[in-house]
């Protein structure tokens, strides 16, 4: 086996990981290995989507919707470190996955950018260590979130504007949550609606723009959650 089981692995999601919100893009080219991946990662907490070679993991990546990328070295049509190169401008995390040992290929994928290395087989516990190290490090597994005067606490779900509590409904959390950790960066609606709604865009923009305008409205953003010609939306804070 490529992936060990570790014991006493946990098969229901972890309360102090706080990944609800992350998704994960796992590119490897074995489905075999790619959905034990996923199965794993899955009852940890987290969304998982897999690409099983590297150009379609380039069309897949290209919106941002991707809180960590785990991609494996040898991939049909383009191979990892080609991948990383097209990944590292929209500040995405990368994990190496793969069998390859030797000293010059993790060198040469740390140099690239990749944030971690971890070669096959591991056990699950290794890996899931390894995510939450590497989300850590990019702020997206804190307990609290802050977008000026507003704090979210992903723990119990409140959210406080100015110490005032805001009284959100399940759907407008969740957008506020991807906003406050997407800050300055301009959302697709295709992408919004994919991590909040859970499901694919079909091209009808009334329930993202609404949710949106009930957002600005309960939380005074009028000026800093901005509309983007043809693309979404953008969390400005000054």
């Amino acid at each position: 086996m490529l992936i060990e089981e570790a014991s006493g692995f946990q098969t229901q999601p972890r309360k102090d990981a706080f990944c609800s919100m992350n998704k994960i893009l796992i590119v490897e080219d074995e489905p075999p290995i790619s959905n034990l991946i996923a199965m794993n990662l899955q009852q940890a907490g987290y969304l998982c989507e897999c690409a099983f070679d590297g150009e379609k993991a380039a069309d897949m990546i290209a919106p941002g919707i991707y809180d960590l990328i785990l991609l494996d070295v040898m991939l049909p049509k383009v191979n990892g470190f080609e991948l990383l190169e097209y990944i590292q401008p929209m500040n995405i995390p990368v994990i190496f996955i793969t069998a390859r040992t030797e000293v010059p290929d993790r060198v040469r994928g740390l140099r690239q950018g990749a944030d971690d290395y971890i070669t096959k087989p591991f056990e699950v516990a290794e890996l899931l260590a390894r995510v939450e190290s590497v989300l850590r490090r990019y702020r997206k597994t804190e307990r609290f979130l802050r977008a000026g005067d507003v704090e979210i606490d992903t723990e119990s779900h409140t959210v406080h504007k100015a110490g005032q509590p805001v009284d959100l409904t399940t759907k407008e959390y969740d957008l506020l949550l991807l906003f406050a950790q997407k800050q300055g960066i301009a959302l697709y609606r295709e992408m919004i609606y994919e991590r909040v709604w859970g499901s694919t865009y079909m091209g009808d923009t009334r329930t993202v723009d609404l949710h949106v305008q009930r957002l600005r409205k309960k939380l005074g953003w009028e000026h800093c959650l901005h509309s983007v010609y043809k693309v979404g939306y953008r969390l400005d804070i000054d």
